[in-house]
Formats: structure tokens, C-alpha cells, sequence
């Protein structure tokens, strides 16, 4: 099977060239961050404005090192190839896990590490952010090899990792609870059983948490003096500034958990609940059959769980990319169901081999019809359907056509999102969401009847900054700026651009009445 091995990494590499890079709002806000640190204006958005509005600053740190040394500005192309190649160790790490669910050693490929790696590299959760250009594949292959690094033992490393994934995603932190909460249990079960083979004493293993503590100091000091905290701003802004019911995130977590091959695609919506039940069996079967033959793999199983219950509690509104970090695990720990309960049901490994292998093939099939030939928006190469553009792909044109006025005037643009707009205007932008505009914080959040859906664009808001344009779909301010005269008389509407996305009536650019 080790000739094998090789074709889930061309698979992950090619299938994240094909589509080319289809950038994500939210990516270009990290890359003005590091476009203007590469530029010498510091790890900021706006120059002059310190203020930590990414959630990836070691992902920022990385693209502005690169876009000097290449000496290039395209970071939407750099990103793209690095997620690819990000995406391939990804990849190769999980051959690597499938041997520690298992109990193998050697150099041998395993059923489950191989079905796993070929899942996860087609998968539309994994290509979708790569070519979206997020930090999602690198924080991905982060938490991979910091659980699999554990599960071999060698834990002052996987604690290095986890704190460079900490300064990736701060949400890493799920992963290190796990981690660090085996470590202290390992070591409080050698303490009481000190002649256990391999035992290491009553000696507290102290130093993996000071060399997560250590990667992690020189950040938060830094963080601190320059932004006032480690802790991104747009954390607390997006916790006031979407409007959502209690349950919101266990719902939509439930959905994914429920179909993580898309097979709602197929089968329907009903297929969900069938999902949770058959997934939460199998999960379960393959985690109890994995730490009989290393006890150190618990936390592979368990870490899509506390993601999903961490999230459930937080109650954020779930952005695609955050669903992504469970799915190879969960990937994992399901084909290490499989194989479990064929081996239980037929006994003969060559059967259980095939059933497994079934498996993989059946969910690969149902993965692969959430491609597309013809994606919405350019360029039209074969890519998830999940990867559309067309929100991105308005909001370059608006800004196209904005650039040339902001810039002989140096107006400042506000938008509801800021992403492609502060990019390819490269103005200064005023966020309405509150990401790297702070004072937005106090205007949310909204009463209820100032929402259609989810955001609003409070209006006190913009009449106190008063910035020279304004972009928002006409549903974020259809109950707030549309409704209120005093924007009436301060505002005049500029332009329209035709869409219905999110329930709009067109992109609105309004201007200063003069």
C-alpha cells in the first residue's frame, strides 16, 4: 500500500491549482496587514492606527517576510501557493496519524491514514480556504501535526507547535486544553502507579507548557505594548455586532457534523440527524478500539467535539472557514470506525480492508459532487461550489471604481465589509463592523428592529465619523441608514450595482451631499 502514499499529495496539490485563487473578503484584510508591515507602516490596517484587527498575526507576519524576500505585492497568488503547500504537509500528517490509531509502527501506510488523506484533499471544506486564501490550511496542518507529535510521545514539540498555531488561530487553544490535559493525566496515572512500564516517576512534566508559554511570551508582550492586548479586536467586535439567537452556532455545527461529506447534497436535508447518530456511533467505536493500542490518540476523537461544544457556548456567528479545523480529525476518526466494526463483524482482514476502503470511496463520491465545473464569478475552472466570489468579485469592481476619487481626494471609505474594498482601494477605511475601527464597539448592539438579518449598520454611527463614502448592501442599512433623515440630508446615493445577495436590492455607494 505504500506506492499508494504518494497520491493523496498530488491529489491536495493539484486540486488547489486547478480552481486558482479565489480570495475571500476576510483574506484581504490580513493581507493589508502585512503589505503595510512589509511596507515598513507597521503590522496595522489603516498606517497611523494601531489597532489588531486579524486573528492570524503569525500568518500576517509570515506573507509580509515572503512578499519581502520574493519581492512581490501579489499576496492573493502567494497565499494561494502557500495554503497549497501548507495543505500537502497537512496531508502527509495524516498518513502519519492513521499508523498511531492503529497501534503501527514502521514505515508502513495504513487503510485509514491513506482514505483520511484522500478525503481531506478533496474535501470542499479544505480547498475552498486554501484557494480563499484564509490562514486555515496553515493553522490546520498546525493542529495535525501538534496531535500527532503527542500521540508519538514527543510532547515538548507538539508544544511548540500548538503555540505557533495559537498565533495563527487563537481558537488553537481547544487543541492545548486537550493536549496539556493529557500530559497532567498521564503523569498523575504514572504517580500513582510508579512502576508502570515506561513510568517517569513522580517528576512533573513542566516543560511542555513552559515551551508553549515561551513561543507565546514574546507575542503577547508585544501585543501588548503596541495594541493594548494580545487579543484581537475583532474578536469583541463581532460578538456585539451580529444580531443571533441563542442557538445559532449548535445548530449550524450540528448541520456540519451531521453531513461532513456533503451528503445532504444527496440524500437531503433529513439526512442529518441520521448523520449525528451513525458519525457519533462510529466516532465513538473508533476512539474506544484507537486507545487500546495507544492511549495517547484520545484526543484526536475528542477534539472535534470540544471545538464544536467551545463554539456552542461562545455562540458566534459561524463563518464557513470555521468549521474547517474539525473535519480532518472527525475524517479520522470515522474511518477508524469502520475499520473497527468490520473487524468486530467479518474478522478476516481482507474484508474488513474492503468494507473500509468502501467506505472512503463512498464518501470520496459524495465530496466530489459538491465540485462544480463552472464555479459563479471568475476565473471558470472546476472548484467547490462552496467557492463562489460573486460578493468578492462586487465589491473589486466597486472599488475599481472608487480608487481613482478616494485617492485624489484621500477620502475615507466606510463598509460594512472591508476586505476586497481596503484592498484594491488601499483607502483609509472606516469599519462599520468594528474590526479595526474599535469606536464601533459602543454603537451595538442594535435593537431588534433594525435588523433583516444578522448585521445592521447603526446610523449614530456614521453620522458621528462622517466618512466621505459609503458601501453597504442596501439590506445592512434598509432599517437604520434608509429610515433616518438625518442620513438623508448628510448623504446623497451615488450608485447602484445590481445584486440580490443576502435578500439586497443592490449594492449602494452613497457620497456626501454637497
Amino acid at each position: 500500500m505504500n506506492w499508494l502514499a504518494p497520491l493523496p499529495l498530488l491529489l491536495a496539490f493539484a486540486l488547489r491549482l486547478i480552481p486558482g485563487p479565489r480570495i475571500i473578503d476576510d483574506a484581504y484584510i490580513t493581507f493589508r496587514y502585512a503589505q503595510n508591515l512589509a511596507n515598513g507602516a507597521g503590522l496595522v490596517y489603516n498606517p497611523g492606527e494601531m489597532v489588531l484587527g486579524t486573528t492570524t498575526p503569525l500568518y500576517a507576519l509570515l506573507l509580509a517576510g515572503l512578499s519581502r524576500l520574493l519581492q512581490t505585492d501579489d499576496l492573493p497568488h502567494l497565499a494561494w501557493m502557500l495554503n497549497a503547500l501548507f495543505d500537502v504537509v497537512g496531508v502527509a500528517i495524516i498518513l502519519r496519524i492513521g499508523k498511531s490509531l492503529t497501534g503501527k509502527n514502521g514505515r508502513s501506510v495504513t487503510l485509514i491514514g491513506l482514505g483520511a488523506a484522500l478525503l481531506w484533499a478533496i474535501a470542499p471544506y479544505s480547498v475552498t480556504f486554501a484557494i480563499g486564501g484564509l490562514e486555515t490550511s496553515l493553522v490546520i496542518t498546525l493542529l495535525l501535526a501538534a496531535l500527532a507529535l503527542h500521540a508519538a510521545g514527543r510532547d515538548n514539540w507538539a508544544a511548540l507547535t500548538l503555540g505557533l498555531g495559537t498565533l495563527v488561530r487563537p481558537d488553537v487553544l481547544v487543541a492545548a486544553l486537550l493536549i496539556f490535559g493529557n500530559v497532567g493525566l498521564d503523569w498523575l496515572f504514572r504517580t500513582i502507579r510508579p512502576g508502570r512500564p515506561g513510568g517517569s516517576g513522580k517528576r512533573f512534566p513542566y516543560r511542555p507548557a513552559a515551551i508553549f508559554t515561551a513561543t507565546l511570551l514574546p507575542w503577547v508582550l508585544f501585543a501588548t505594548v503596541v495594541y493594548g492586548g494580545p487579543l484581537p479586536h475583532s474578536m469583541a467586535a463581532k460578538s456585539v455586532a451580529y444580531r443571533l439567537p441563542p442557538e445559532a452556532a449548535l445548530v449550524r455545527l450540528l448541520q456540519h457534523f451531521g453531513a461532513p461529506f456533503h451528503e445532504h447534497l444527496v440524500f437531503g436535508s433529513g439526512w442529518v440527524l441520521v448523520g449525528l447518530i451513525l458519525y457519533g456511533a462510529l466516532l465513538t467505536i473508533g476512539c474506544l478500539y484507537s486507545v487500546r493500542r495507544n492511549g495517547r490518540t484520545w484526543p484526536l476523537f475528542l477534539y472535534p467535539v470540544l471545538y464544536a461544544t467551545v463554539y456552542s457556548i461562545a455562540n458566534p456567528l459561524i463563518f464557513r472557514w470555521y468549521l474547517s479545523p474539525p473535519l480532518p480529525f472527525l475524517f479520522l476518526g470515522l474511518l477508524t470506525g469502520v475499520w473497527a466494526l468490520a473487524g468486530e463483524l467479518v474478522g478476516n482482514r481482507v474484508r474488513r480492508a474492503w468494507i473500509t476502503l468502501l467506505a472512503a470511496v463512498l464518501a470520496a463520491a459524495s465530496l466530489g459532487n459538491a465540485w462544480t465545473r463552472h464555479p459563479p464569478g471568475p476565473p471558470d475552472r472546476p472548484a467547490p461550489e462552496m467557492a463562489w466570489i460573486k460578493l468578492e468579485t462586487l465589491y473589486r469592481q466597486v472599488a475599481l471604481d472608487l480608487k481613482a476619487p478616494l485617492a485624489a481626494t484621500g477620502g475615507r471609505l466606510a463598509a460594512g465589509d472591508i476586505g476586497a474594498l481596503g484592498w484594491f482601494t488601499n483607502a483609509p477605511i472606516l469599519d462599520l463592523v468594528g474590526l479595526v475601527s474599535p469606536q464601533a464597539q459602543e454603537y451595538y448592539p442594535l435593537p431588534a428592529e433594525a435588523y433583516d438579518i444578522n448585521y445592521a449598520v447603526p446610523a449614530d454611527f456614521v453620522l458621528a465619523e462622517q466618512p466621505d463614502v459609503i458601501v453597504i448592501l442596501e439590506v445592512y442599512g434598509r432599517n437604520t441608514l434608509a429610515q433616518d433623515s438625518r442620513f438623508g440630508e448628510a448623504y446623497e446615493l451615488w450608485r447602484t450595482y445590481p445584486t440580490d445577495i443576502y435578500g439586497s436590492e443592490g449594492m449602494l455607494v452613497y457620497r456626501q451631499s454637497r
